[in-house]
């Protein structure tokens, strides 16, 4: 730089706020113009009006720690603590901490209610607090870092997608015009061609569908799992009070019925609740991870939490805690694993639902009963006898 420098940039989101540096002619100088920009280009959520001299006398109020300030015990701990609750295993780990606090209140339904809100409203909390500031803005600091590192991760999927068997033009489809689909071009995992109406020849449309196929695909896999597992557990000789799963809700309408986790004598939060506090502690547990859905891929952000991947496979602490990322050729392997048995999953749950109402028993008796006589127990025989 010549002279002084006053650089002028328009603050998006902020309204006509502008940020104004003065720097002197030195080496110096030019390097905290070039910093204050990388800084500006990170803020989100507000201005920052950074003045730097040749001899600075001190740091204006309204300018953020350097990108390379300490970490403080508090706001190490809250990014932490961010991590945990925004994690899917956090809801695992700490359902056997809230049977026994659960326990501890004898099962009071204002209890049990507060303790499924808490962390959405523990996050909340933190993002809203003196602290959750401090977090969000070291994280700022940090993002140039962190994008490049991310950048370099997604760079290395592509490659391996390129790579690979199952991406492509080469990639295997379905025969004939099942797998014809001139606008699939094999960029996404589990694309055999497949679209005879067309549904995503728009780009919107095919990230739309995408991300809905894969939402319902996980639910399906989880779904599965638990229709066959209280079945098998009943046979066994586990009393579930109710083991099929179509009959449960009924059940639980319908009588006092205890629902305890693997038949173990309260191992349960709600399950001794009626069904309307069931269902409103499932809303609020479900409520925060959803509106994260559906803010993106950078919901975590104000509480210091930052996701590498994209709103299909965000990845990171929380999503990923064991960084199967990292491993390029295996993540495109696996995203191709995922989605093809949630497509089992969901045709699976599709069998579970006809079954249901056609033999009014549940898929593991189903299969019992035509291992013991399959001239009579299959779907042949059984919608010649349907009755309607």
């Amino acid at each position: 730089m010549t002279g002084q420098t006053s650089a002028l940039w328009p603050t998006p989101r902020c309204g006509a706020r502008l940020v104004h540096l003065n720097c002197a002619r030195t080496s110096a100088g030019s390097a905290v113009v070039r910093v204050c920009r990388d800084k500006y280009s990170r803020c989100h959520q507000k201005s920052w009006v950074l003045r730097a001299s040749q001899e600075p006398e001190g740091r204006s109020s309204e300018q953020p720690a350097p990108a390379d300030a300490p970490e403080t015990l508090t706001t190490r701990a809250a990014k932490l603590a961010a991590e945990i609750v925004a994690s899917p295993i956090f809801y695992l780990v700490a359902g056997l901490l809230a049977i026994k606090l659960v326990a501890s209140t004898g099962e009071d339904g204002a209890a049990i209610f507060i303790f499924a809100a808490l962390p959405i409203t523990a996050l909340t909390a933190l993002s809203k607090s003196s602290v959750g500031k401090q977090v969000q803005e070291q994280l700022e600091a940090k993002l140039p870092e962190l994008q490049a590192e991310a950048d370099k991760t997604r760079a290395a999927h592509a490659e391996a997608r390129r790579q690979s068997k199952w991406y492509g033009p080469s990639r295997p489809r379905l025969p004939g015009p099942l797998g014809s689909a001139e606008h699939l071009i094999g960029a996404i995992a589990g694309d055999a061609g497949f679209d005879p109406l067309g549904l995503s020849k728009e780009q919107a449309s095919f990230a739309k569908y995408q991300e809905a196929e894969l939402l319902h695909a996980r639910w399906a896999m989880l779904g599965v799992v638990g229709c066959l597992v209280p079945e098998l557990l009943a046979l066994r000789g586990v009393d579930l009070g109710e083991p099929v799963w179509w009959k449960v809700g009924a059940s639980k309408l319908n009588s006092d019925l205890t629902l305890n986790w693997g038949g173990i004598e309260g191992f349960r939060i709600a399950g001794k609740q009626g069904i309307g506090l069931i269902a409103a502690c499932q809303a609020v547990l479900m409520g925060g991870p959803e509106y994260a859905r559906y803010v993106g891929i950078r919901s975590l952000e104000p509480v210091g939490v930052f996701l590498p991947g994209d709103q299909n496979y965000p990845g990171g602490g929380p999503f990923d805690p064991l960084n199967y990322a990292a491993d390029a050729d295996g993540f495109v392997e696996q995203a191709v694993k995922e989605v093809k048995n949630g497509r089992l999953a969901m045709l699976a749950m599709l069998g579970f639902f006809v079954q249901a109402a056609v033999t009014r028993v549940g898929p593991v008796q189903n299969v019992l009963d035509f291992v013991a006589d399959p001239a009579h127990n299959n779907i042949f025989w059984n919608l010649a006898h349907l009755q309607l």
